[in-house]
């Protein structure tokens, strides 16, 4: 009992050539077809011999990495938003304390007003007295 020849005997390397080219045929329409995402499972499944089994540790350390840049990102997110209310609140304080200042002004320019008139009134009648 003799068992089959693993040996494959091609007669010409003209069928190596032809093989190749169709396999580099066949690569360029998994690039052409398959959008970006599920290229990489097609090479994926290429890598562990179409049996498709996924690698849990790879998956495992993405989610990780996905969630320590999820956390980071709110941590930065909350950092940004409390600088800015607390610049809002600081810019409140200070419209206030210049509507303030602002107010106290316009009274003693009325003040002032008054002691203008006033004196110009007494300076009128002294005028016309003499």
């Amino acid at each position: 009992m003799e068992g089959p020849s693993l040996e494959i005997n091609l007669p010409d390397t003209h069928e190596e050539g032809k093989l190749y080219v169709v396999d580099s045929l066949n690569n360029l329409n998994k690039l052409n077809v398959c959008p970006d995402g599920s290229q990489y499972a097609l090479d994926e499944e290429e890598d562990t011999g179409g049996t498709g089994e996924n690698t849990s540790g790879n998956k495992t350390r993405n989610q990780c990495l996905f969630f320590v840049t999820f956390i980071l990102t709110l941590i930065v997110s909350l950092a940004l938003v409390s600088f800015v209310i607390f610049l809002i609140i600081q810019t409140r304080n200070k419209m206030d304390q210049i509507s303030s200042r602002l107010i106290s002004e316009k009274k003693n320019i009325e003040e002032l007003k008054k002691m203008n008139n006033m004196i110009l009134k007494h300076l009128n009648q002294s005028g016309i007295k003499e």
